[in-house]
């Protein structure tokens, strides 16, 4: 067939360049990042991460069945139906994340706006493939053409499903990947003016003008992509926005208030620097105090340094090994200085080797010295990538690498607002064969907190904790492992990972404190 292909159509003869076969691939790949992009906000706004991404994959599907049937309906004009609905692609997919984002405070008709945009942009897109397919019916006979297309159509999925977290994410943001494949589908549209000229009947110039404004609104909002986030962000913290980034694994804002500054993660407060040091030294001191002699250390979480802070605060510490996946957050205070002043340097300390891994496959890969104390610290479970560090796979796992008379500290959520969560991490704790303690205190900032003390053996409390500390002496020590009436335990089920009944626990108890669900 050589290097052009000729058809013809209304006594007209076409001329088309191989190239066009390469807007199905554009076409597929710039779906799939919107579906990815849609997917990801709705689990930093809504959590459990596999219920969001299953949903939006569901409605995506479904929507491109409805664009295909609509097809049918396009009688005349293909070449600038085409044309038209890549132009709608560009607008809608590539202002998705800022207008995901601006309904991220309005979380009562978030679901409204995420599943519209979704549907709609799955239904342009069901639309375009069937359209161009028909552009293309004369060039090849039917299984060429179904073969070639559909070649194109699943290279494109593969290549949206590879960039997205390796590359785009990482390097430009949620909201700078929907505009730059917003920018990208109204190229091709400007591109198809010329390529499928012949076809149009009516002079292009309008067409390319509508490609040149779609283009231009694009360009502006991907310079003013921070501000747009910022406003959005600027809605759902009650502080000002002073830092913020988008890992490869999670959105890091910090806000900045009178009395002190606060790390959000995926939009969930982690620690106020007020009040912070009630939450590290509850986590970290029990665990401490109950192991004879604490020399080597692991924290698996807690890439702040706050809680290693605490550890090194032991003269008999001679290492600690801080395992936290994301870069982003080990390498926070060195971007965010205040954080280093709160955390002391800890992670520069000589004694300190961070390690940046899943913690479970590290966890499943180390074969080093035991440890004396493990302090876990990682974020509530409120997806299915969280749950499963809160396993009984998991705690055997750390079993394993706990040293003889050593200790384990753990966080683990409210045990008044959440407490069947609480009880399923203690409960899960036992049966990967720990004795375990349960304990709370009050932060100001997350109301009763809970946390768990286990070891091999049963431990007994210290008498004396050591003097100098903001929260902690004596007698709140005792009074944390005393449990009142509402935090007793209740019948729960073993959070393993073949249920993770942990995350479903903690969605709907969680949902029932939260306005507006």
């Amino acid at each position: 067939m050589g290097n052009t292909e000729q058809f013809e159509e209304g006594g007209t003869v076409l001329v088309r360049p191989p190239l066009l076969y390469l807007n199905v691939l554009v076409i597929a790949t710039c779906g799939l990042v919107y579906e990815l992009i849609a997917g990801t906000l709705a689990s930093y706004v809504l959590g459990d991460s596999v219920t969001q991404f299953s949903t939006c994959i569901g409605v995506y599907l479904s929507a491109l069945g409805v664009g295909a049937w609509l097809s049918r309906f396009v009688d005349k004009s293909t070449a600038r139906c085409f044309i038209e609905v890549e132009l709608g692609v560009a607008l809608l997919g590539g202002l998705s994340a800022p207008i995901l984002f601006l309904a991220f405070s309005h979380v009562s008709w978030f679901h409204a706006a995420l599943y519209g945009v979704v549907f709609a942009i799955g239904t342009l897109v069901g639309l375009e493939l069937p359209l161009l397919m028909r552009i293309l019916r004369e060039q090849l006979e039917f299984k060429e053409l179904v073969s070639r297309v559909l070649t194109f159509d699943y290279i494109g999925a593969l290549v949206g499903s590879l960039l997205f977290p390796i590359l785009l994410v990482p390097s430009l943001g949620l909201v700078r990947t929907s505009l730059v494949f917003g920018m990208l589908n109204a190229a091709v549209a400007l591109w198809g003016t010329w390529l499928l000229e012949p076809l149009l009947k009516k002079p292009p110039g309008p067409l390319r003008v509508r490609a040149a404004v779609v283009m231009v609104v694009l360009i502006v909002a991907f310079i003013k992509a921070d501000r747009l986030t910022a406003i959005a962000e600027e809605q759902l913290f009650a502080n000002p926005v002073v830092y913020a980034r988008t890992t490869r694994y999670q959105r890091v804002v910090v806000t900045q208030g009178r009395s002190g500054f606060q790390l959000f993660l995926n939009g969930n407060l982690q620690f106020n620097s007020i009040d912070e040091y009630r939450y590290h030294e509850a986590l970290a001191h029990p665990a401490m105090l109950c192991c004879p002699v604490p020399k080597r250390v692991l924290v698996l979480g807690g890439g702040d340094g706050l809680a290693v802070r605490e550890v090194l605060g032991y003269a008999s510490v001679e290492s600690v090994t801080l395992v936290d996946l994301d870069p982003g957050m080990t390498g926070l205070s060195e971007e965010f200085p205040p954080l280093k002043t709160l955390n002391a340097g800890s992670l520069d300390d000589d004694r300190v080797q961070v390690v940046n891994d899943d913690a479970m496959i590290w966890l499943d890969r180390y074969d080093g010295t035991s440890f004396d104390v493990i302090l876990i610290d990682f974020p509530d479970p409120n997806n299915f990538s969280l749950g499963k560090l809160y396993t009984r796979h998991f705690y055997r796992l750390v079993k394993r690498h706990l040293a003889d008379g050593g200790t384990i500290g753990l966080q683990s959520s409210s045990p008044l607002v959440a407490r069947g969560s609480y009880w399923c991490v203690a409960r899960t704790m036992e049966a990967a064969g720990l004795e375990v303690r349960p304990y709370h205190c009050a932060v100001p900032s997350f109301g009763v907190w809970g946390f768990v003390l286990a070891s091999r053996e049963p431990v007994a409390l210290p008498e004396e904790v050591p003097v100098g500390l903001d929260f902690l002496n004596r007698q709140s020590l005792a009074a944390m492992f005393q449990l009142p009436v509402d935090l007793q335990p209740v019948p729960v089920d073993i959070n393993r990972l073949d249920n993770q009944v942990l995350v479903r626990y903690y969605d709907d108890e969680w949902k029932k404190w939260q306005p507006g669900l």
